[in-house]
């Protein structure tokens, strides 16, 4: 080997590692600016709705043999038991390492922001095909944009099927090989266990993917079978038929229309709502995805079947298009990066012009972060729940907990997570209850010594409780700690939390 050569071999590595150091250097300073904003939110106990709890966090501790609130919608089946088992790894480890609930609530958090970083590669690399520019502004804009970093620690579906749907939209809209397809594939299919709902959107990527190649149907369908037959397999370990909860969810909600007890809103609730938290940027957004319709049209068109399909489901939930709010902004951070290349053309913003933007980004977000009421609300949402529940996590003495005439039959929040005592329900709607709470309470009374209940309703409790401490719900009324002294004399009581749902139907 000549000198010459040698040399060359010798400084190849270096060449390399600094051409990677080069590419993605920026990509991981903006995943470490997005890991510290959205990781220390996991530990925020803020809770967007019940389900996060309910509906993936419960069943995760009763996989683990634990006792655990049971819902409708696990009493009826219409629930994929997928998830619950994804997450029963990190609760079991949470649990572990801060034991009596805390833990077993933050871990889980943790891992769903880890996954959410995906929105950003996904973002940098949808950039990446145009210019660094793009690349910078796409994975920056997903970095801080506030809707994305609010969502990104709750365990719920959309955010997860979100950071699935994001990568396999990229590996479909370039030039795909069959690898890449197979990935997509599987990706997608993932996505839709745990949101079926998103179906109509994952279609417009694979449908787009093989129009312009029927052959690429046959490794995108290969892809999608591996993870569903994995989900059959899930459910056939539960002791349920293959995708039978997914009949089940149908019948449940399309036939004898049950989401709708939970609640009704126009057709345009979404466009209304978004208008709503996006306040006067509404019009620059839609100047940027008017831009960003050249760069990323897939992206806007799966974004707009998403909200057309939910915006046909009268129950509505704004988490329920998420899906949609990362797609837009995406394509929305793109189109912006135009704009720095038009203001560097102007050799007093050439050296500015990307910071300008990627600042325009940041400040819109903290701006409207805090800006309507719905969204101080919902960073608060919670909080005095968990303020509560870590009162009674601290105190030794609790052998059993009662939840009197409260907004809802149970505590949303970590309160009853990994709780290794009885809770019972004393709700107003219970058929059991015939308008005679008081009584019901005193009657019980030996069967737990806490009770949680409305701070102006403390009168109708027993007098051998005395009021601790309290704190305002997420229905804006302040309730209370109330506790006795002694222990409990637990007994078959027709008001254990469980019997209590299954009279209301909850």
């Amino acid at each position: 080997m000549t000198s010459s050569a040698a040399a060359l071999s010798a400084t190849a590595p270096v060449l390399k590692a600094e051409s990677f150091a080069a590419r993605y250097g920026a990509l991981c300073a903006l995943l470490l600016l997005a890991a510290a904003v959205r990781l220390p939110l996991a530990f925020w106990p803020n809770i967007i709705h019940n389900d996060e709890i309910y509906q993936y966090l419960e069943p995760a501790w009763r996989l683990l043999g634990h006792q655990g609130v049971v819902t409708w919608e696990w009493r009826d089946g219409i629930r994929s038991w997928f998830l619950p088992t994804l997450f029963a790894g990190p609760v079991a480890l949470g649990d572990w390492l801060a034991p009596g609930g805390w833990g077993a609530f933050v871990v889980p958090r943790l891992v769903v922001g880890l996954a959410s970083l995906s929105i950003v590669v996904t973002a940098w690399h949808f950039g990446e095909r145009i210019s660094r520019s793009h690349a910078v502004v796409a994975a920056f804009a997903a970095a801080v944009w506030f809707e994305l970093v609010y969502y990104a620690p709750h365990t719920l579906s959309e955010p997860l099927a979100t950071a699935a749907i994001l990568p396999a939209a990229y590996l479909l809209t370039g030039e795909p090989a069959r690898n890449r397809l197979f990935t997509a594939g599987a990706l997608l299919a993932l996505a839709c266990v745990w949101r079926f709902q998103y179906v109509p959107a994952c279609a417009v990527f694979a449908v787009a993917a093989c129009w312009r190649d029927p052959r690429n149907a046959i490794a995108l369908v290969a892809g999608g079978c591996v993870v569903l037959v994995l989900s059959g397999a899930v459910d056939m370990v539960h002791g349920s038929a293959p995708f039978a909860w997914l009949v089940q969810n149908i019948q449940q909600n399309l036939l004898h229309d049950r989401a709708s007890e939970f609640g009704v809103a126009p057709a345009a609730a979404y466009v209304l709502q978004a208008s709503i938290l996006w306040s006067g940027t509404t019009l620059l957004m839609l100047l940027a995805l008017w831009r960003g319709w050249r760069h990323a049209p897939l992206l806007i068109v799966a974004a707009v079947v998403n909200v057309a399909f939910h915006s046909m489901i009268v129950h509505k939930e704004y988490r329920f298009i998420f899906l949609s709010i990362a797609l837009l902004i995406i394509a929305a951070a793109l189109g912006s990066a135009d704009w720095v290349q038009i203001m560097r053309r102007q050799s007093a913003w050439r050296s500015r012009a990307l910071p300008v933007v990627c600042a325009g980004w940041l400040l819109l977000s903290l701006g409207l972060s805090g800006a309507t009421l719905i969204m101080r609300d919902n960073w608060m949402r919670g909080n005095g729940e968990a303020r509560l529940a870590a009162e009674l996590e601290a105190d030794p003495e609790v052998c059993g907990l009662a939840l009197y005439a409260m907004h809802d039959p149970f505590v949303p929040g970590r309160g009853q997570l990994a709780a290794r005592r009885p809770v019972y329900s004393f709700y107003p709607d219970d058929p059991l209850a015939k308008g005679q709470l008081p009584a019901l309470v005193k009657t019980h009374q030996a069967e737990f010594n806490r009770i949680i209940g409305p701070a102006n309703l403390a009168s109708e409790l027993p007098a051998d409780f005395s009021r601790r401490n309290c704190a305002m719900m997420s229905d804006e009324k302040p309730a209370c700690v109330f506790v006795r002294r002694g222990a409990c004399d637990a007994g078959a009581s027709p008001f254990g939390i469980n019997d209590v749902l299954v009279r209301l139907n909850y």
